[in-house]
């Protein structure tokens, strides 16, 4: 199957790492928001935090969202189509 858009990969990864990426995203969007409000909290500056916060959700979003062959180690198998049976008139 074809992507959308010419030129660019489907994009496809399986379940196991679906919940590899909500389990880092959970993570990381946690740890770098307390990182990021301390930071701040320290520096008196809203610019800061949000900075760090932006570079870090940026870094998140590269990680994440391309479909890398580590999310998808463990592709689903899918049972075979079975006839369906014949029509009685």
């Amino acid at each position: 199957m074809s992507s959308l858009l010419p030129g660019f990969p489907e994009g496809r990864i399986d379940f196991v790492g679906q919940q590899r990426v909500d389990r880092i995203s959970r993570v990381w969007l946690i740890s770098t928001t307390v990182i990021s409000f301390i930071v701040g909290f320290a520096l008196q500056s809203l610019q800061i935090t949000f900075g760090i916060f932006s570079a870090s959700t940026l870094l998140l979003a590269l990680a994440v969202v391309p479909p890398w062959p580590l999310f998808n180690r463990h592709p689903t198998q899918w049972l075979p189509i079975r006839p369906s049976p014949p029509k009685k008139d």
